[in-house]
């Protein structure tokens, strides 16, 4: 076995000598992450598209040795999508926002006058924040933004962390105004949850990525919310929340290559977008690194290969960069 494992390793490598260190290197990447392709075209294609990132992140993190960038970019699973197919794979993410609707519907937060804030959180540490979650092709955002933001509030009352369903909230709060896989909102979701009378466990409702028929069954509901509340659209209201109730679903603007392909460090996009939001995510904290840049500490679900292990930093006391204050809220237990 030993010998056919050895010779199996000089033909590998007799063949890779041909091989440019490029072809290597995508060759290496398609195995990391399962990649396959029907044709040769098609891979020749995706190869083309993955050497034009390849470039962008050198490039980059060449700037960001030379402390240029405050953030690196890598290689991740979108490298052979450029940005207009990542931008369509996750478009309609996120609903509409109906203001009527929310000032009429609910309450806002309003943080207490003069109160003194810790200069970094981190609830991760506090036990409120389950693991990274991957929401695959399904447009739906919004679910998992809406269960982090329970799942840290169900903790903060029950001292227990129970992984929430996104897939009932797939199935099943088209009533609230969400449309499954085609996008939602996260306060939708936590309007469902007080109608419906609960949401059941990952476990009795688990996660598919399609739709499908409500099953949701109420004597398996394991969360419940009695109301919801917007966070007011400042950067400093939002800290208070994040310090004082837990982790807050926002939305931010992720339509950029540098957001497609971030891999580390404090993001700071100057094009971003504090209003033409597309996606759903969970702040989970806020601090400041050691160069002295302010971040939001925040959550996504788009699995553990994305960023810094399903994290991103993003800047803060930018003037709301990207928009992530610019829609909070949580849920009321």
């Amino acid at each position: 076995m030993r010998v056919l494992l050895a010779v199996a390793a000089l033909v590998a490598v007799a063949g890779a000598a041909s091989m440019s260190l490029e072809d290597l290197e995508f060759h290496t990447w398609k195995l990391k992450f399962a990649k396959s392709y029907g044709s040769v075209e098609e891979e020749s294609r995706r190869k083309m598209i993955w050497l034009d990132n390849r470039k962008l992140v050198l490039e980059h993190n060449m700037l960001a040795d030379q402390g240029i960038k405050s953030y690196r970019l890598g290689m991740n699973h979108f490298a052979d999508m450029d940005n207009q197919e990542y931008q369509q794979m996750f478009k309609g993410c996120l609903g509409s926002f109906n203001e009527t609707k929310i000032e009429s519907a609910t309450t806002f937060l309003q943080p207490v006058e003069g109160a003194a804030l810790p200069s970094a959180v981190d609830w991760r540490a506090e036990g409120y924040v389950t693991e990274v979650k991957d929401q695959s092709h399904c447009g739906s955002c919004w679910a998992f933004s809406a269960t982090g933001a329970l799942e840290g509030q169900m903790f903060k009352k029950t001292k227990k962390l129970v992984s929430l369903s996104e897939q009932q909230l797939v199935d099943c709060s088209g009533s609230s105004g969400n449309y499954g896989c085609n996008g939602g909102l996260a306060y939708q979701a936590f309007d469902y949850i007080m109608k419906s009378g609960g949401l059941e466990t990952a476990y009795t409702y688990p996660y598919q990525a399609k739709e499908g028929l409500c099953r949701f069954n109420k004597q398996k509901a394991w969360a419940k919310c009695s109301d919801y509340k917007m966070v007011k659209s400042t950067e400093d209201v939002l800290q208070y929340a994040v310090a004082t109730v837990g982790p807050i679903s926002v939305s931010l603007d992720v339509s950029h290559d540098s957001f497609q392909l971030y891999e580390s460090g404090v993001y700071d996009e100057p094009n971003c977008s504090s209003t033409k939001l597309g996606h759903a995510m969970l702040a989970v904290g806020y601090g400041t690194d050691e160069q002295g840049r302010d971040y939001w500490l925040v959550k996504n679900s788009w699995g553990v290969n994305w960023g810094d292990e399903g994290y991103i930093k993003m800047s803060r006391n930018k003037d709301n960069q990207c928009g992530i204050a610019t829609r909070g809220s949580y849920p009321v237990v």
